[in-house]
């Protein structure tokens, strides 16, 4: 993994990084890890150690606040990292201290063809062994896999699909691909899913890459427009999101298209993970982390969660790239760069974990 710094080594208050107010940023920001390759997703399990992925087929871990000089896991042929593919989101079991399964979702080549699968790893002595494969056979490629994995509230796993460079597939309900998909925890389909015997929860998606679920159980995604018109959505089961046929705020007259909670317009954020923040200085809101748009945004929301009533740009090509975003239990939020994939400008000790604490 390399060298790596701790956070009694190294720690940056915001106003040090770009001159605002210090009152303005109520974290502390430590960097918990360095040189990394593109960590994709992380999870923290009840006692706060922190599994993670790396693009290129590692599971890594920060074990007690020190990350471990071994992966448990690098994933053997026909795992395959390509372009946007590669090994992307995880998800720990919520009864992981007593089953330790760890859920993963990477891609793979079969005859010349790629695919995405989720796939269930079980850890013993910070060693994990693939335990059983859950979804299988997602249609893959070069771009726009989605990737994210997450158990929602209804201990369900919710999975994003990308269109993999073939927009027709959103629209498509035979296809698996431009979706988000909901299924049990063993693989099988929920019998309350909206289509019979499908996994399919919501579709018409371009690249959705981050979930996330409010205090009163709204489903916020965020998704990469074509260009330009990224969208942050709520999620409502059997829902079509429109793409290809619309993006943005656009609508057909002779379709029921469900409109973004807000999108960027003309701007690109290219808005991967989201976190509700339920606790601290930011609670009620959502923290967006920003690929091309390299940046933290802050969305505040109206009482219901319906609306956006503000929107805050926050460490503004600080760190570059960020992709993941994650609040543990006791309010601190982790968040992953991601410089190494090929379209970001590399910053010394790139990639890194930063961890945000509330001031006291």
């Amino acid at each position: 993994m390399g060298k790596k710094l701790y956070p009694t080594m190294l720690r940056y208050h915001y106003n040090q990084i770009s001159g605002q107010p210090f009152q303005e940023f109520p974290y502390e920001i430590d960097i918990i890890a360095v040189d990394l390759y593109v960590p994709w997703a992380l999870d923290l399990s009840p006692d706060g150690n922190i599994y993670f992925t790396e693009r290129d087929g590692n599971v890594r871990k920060i074990q007690n606040g020190m990350p471990l000089d071994q992966p448990l896991i690098t994933l053997p042929p026909p795992f395959s990292s390509q372009g946007e593919g590669g090994l992307m989101g995880i998800a720990l079991d919520p009864d992981f201290s007593q089953n330790h399964y760890l859920y993963i979702m990477y891609t793979y080549i079969e005859s010349n063809e790629i695919f995405n699968r989720v796939a269930r790893l079980v850890e013993e002595n910070n060693k994990a062994t693939l335990n059983q494969v859950i979804l299988d056979r997602i249609p893959g490629g070069r771009i726009h896999n989605g990737g994210r994995i997450k158990i929602g509230p209804d201990q369900r796993l919710y999975i994003t699909t990308g269109d993999v460079g073939n927009p027709s597939l959103a629209q498509d309900l035979s296809s698996l691909a431009g979706k988000i998909l909901r299924i049990n925890l063993d693989g099988s389909i929920p019998e309350d899913n909206p289509f019979i015997d499908s996994p399919i929860y919501s579709y018409g998606h371009r690249n959705p890459q981050g979930l996330t679920w409010s205090d009163k159980g709204i489903l916020y995604s965020t998704e990469h427009g074509e260009t330009a018109h990224d969208e942050v959505n709520i999620i409502f089961p059997g829902a079509n999101y429109g793409w290809p046929l619309v993006e943005g705020y656009d609508v057909l007259s002779d379709l029921q298209i469900q409109r973004p909670l807000i999108q960027s317009g003309d701007v690109t954020w290219a808005p991967s993970g989201i976190a509700y923040i339920n606790q601290g200085p930011w609670a009620g809101k959502l923290l967006i982390a920003c690929l091309r748009g390299e940046q933290l945004l802050l969305l505040s929301l109206d009482e219901n969660g319906t609306s956006v009533t503000a929107v805050e740009p926050l460490l503004e090509n600080e760190y570059g790239r960020l992709r993941e975003v994650v609040q543990w239990i006791d309010g601190s939020v982790y968040v992953t760069t991601s410089n190494m994939d090929g379209r970001g400008i590399l910053r010394p000790g790139d990639d890194k974990i930063l961890c945000f604490t509330p001031k006291l």
